[in-house]
Parts: structure tokens; sequence; C-alpha cells
């Protein structure tokens, strides 16, 4: 099976649903919170937190824990017959058959093997131990309250940030974001969904991430990029677990994202490893980020 293609897939299929099944995935998703080991408390990251969410989104669960089949019977627990698993992957780096690596160069001789690995919501899992049961409890909605934790990362990461005109966008040459007024906006968690995506932006300055995709993508650089930064945006906004985060008038880039994708199977998991990075940043700066990544 070709591990790649066959996540990349899955995406293509979400994106083809349309702007709204898109946008709505990561709305619902968001309440259940980021996805993590619900025996181990680390959290995914890169392609695999796609994959979860959309997954809870599309399943209506009210929790982003998982286990794996093994995880489960240790715990006692036995996953339901019939449910079906979400195929997760994990990198691991193998030799290169006839290379030799005397030159000291450890990973000279070596290629990123594509593994798979597969994980089950709590939901379908029965007799599980009563402290995990407690600890997967549905999370209570948050109030207005919580768009102050996505003005603490906002705040957090030094970025200039200029409110006016009615445009969205980073200014690479003076370094800042632009923003429309916050009242122009359908709501605070679009407000804060649209500031994420563009702040993401801002984490692949030269001073910073210094994200540069060289020739790889040519004319498509530019969609790429957005999809980095509509990435990044939803792994913040799920980190912080605001329902309802729409990145309003991202629908226009859906189609210049499935050429990219159709056209290079790895693109979503380069795509996905950026957005993890600004991810990443964002949160260390805010203080935010203190679960370890999970590698399975």
């Amino acid at each position: 099976m070709d591990i790649r293609q066959a996540i990349t897939d899955q995406i293509i299929e979400l994106m083809e649903k349309g702007g709204p099944a898109w946008s709505q995935s990561w709305s619902n998703a968001a309440l259940a919170g980021a996805p993590a080991n619900a025996r181990t408390g680390a959290r995914y990251n890169g392609i695999n937190v796609l994959l979860l969410l959309s997954a809870a989104a599309r399943s209506g669960y009210t929790s982003n824990k998982w286990l794996t089949f093994k995880q489960a019977a240790d715990l006692g627990a036995k996953v339901r017959k019939g449910e079906k698993a979400v195929m997760c992957c994990y990198f691991e780096m193998v030799k290169k058959k006839g290379v030799a690596t005397e030159s000291g160069d450890d990973e000279a001789g070596f290629f990123p093997l594509c593994k798979p690995f597969w994980l089950f919501n709590v939901a379908q899992i029965e007799d599980l131990p009563q402290a995990i049961v407690d600890a997967i409890a549905p999370p209570v909605v948050r109030e207005f309250t919580a768009i102050e934790t996505a003005e603490r990362v906002a705040m957090a990461s030094g970025a200039v940030i200029r409110h006016g005109g009615d445009r969205a966008f980073f200014h690479p040459l003076t370094d800042r974001v632009q923003m429309p007024e916050r009242e122009e906006f359908i709501s605070p968690a679009n407000y804060y969904a649209t500031l994420m995506h563009e702040l993401t932006h801002w984490t692949g300055g030269e001073a910073r991430l210094h994200r540069v995709f060289g020739k790889r993508f040519g004319d498509s650089a530019y969609a790429f990029e957005e999809l980095v930064a509509e990435l990044g945006a939803s792994f913040v906004m799920g980190h912080l677990g605001l329902a309802e985060a729409t990145l309003e008038g991202h629908a226009a880039y859906l189609d210049s994202w499935l050429k990219v994708l159709k056209a290079d199977k790895t693109a979503v998991f380069t795509a996905a490893k950026h957005a993890g990075q600004a991810y990443e940043f964002l949160m260390t700066r805010a203080g935010m980020l203190e679960a370890k990544a999970a590698e399975q």
C-alpha cells in the first residue's frame, strides 16, 4: 500500500466536499480539543492532527482522545466489534541499501520511510478504566472568555498587528499583519481564525522559521503557502477549543489547493509539517504548549 497516496486521497476527498464541509469539520472537531493519546496524554502532530480532527468531525465524537488496539487491550478495555480505526503514520529512518556512511554523516545513508499505525477513538472502546473515563469527559463549550486565550497567543507572538481597511494579509516588507476591524467579522471566533492564518504567514519570515519552498512548487508556491497558513490556523484554533472558527473567504483557495495535492502526493505531508512548526512556534511563545508530541 502506498501510505502517502492513501492519506493524500483522504484529504482530497474532504476538500472536494466543498468549503462548508471543510470548515465545518474544524468547527465540530474543535469542540473535542486537540488530538492526544488517552493513555499517555501525548499530543499527535503533523498530518495525524489533520486525519484525527477530520475523523472526529465525521463521526461526531465528543472527545479527541485516541488509543491503539493494543493500548486498549493493555488497559483491560476492548474495541467494539465492527468499529473501524483511523490510519495514521509516522516516519522511520531506514538505511539505504549499498550506501556507506563512513563519512561521519549519520543521515547521508538513510531515508524517511512512512509507516502506518491505527487509532481508535475512546468512543469506540468499551470497559475503559474509570480514571480515563473521568479524564475524557466531554469538554464544556467555552464562553467568550475563551477568546482571551486567542488574544494571548496573538500578543505573545510579538508580531506587529494593525487594524483597518477591508483585507487581512501579512506584509513581508514591513513585517506586519494587517487586519480589518474586529467588528467586520461574522463572529469573534472567525476574527481570531483569520488572525491566526495571517500569524502563520508571519512565522515564515526570515527572522523566524524562514519558510522557503524553493523550486519544488513553482507557480503553486503561493497556493501552497496559503494551505500551510490555513492548516496552521486550524491547529491553533483546535488547541484553544474555539468552535465555529472559520477563516472567512478561504473557500476561494480550495481549487488551487486541490491542484497542488493531486499533483504531488507528498505535498500535504510537507504542508502539515510546516503548519505544525508554525503552530508550535506561536503556542510556545504564548506558554501554552506543554504536552510532548506523540510518535504513535
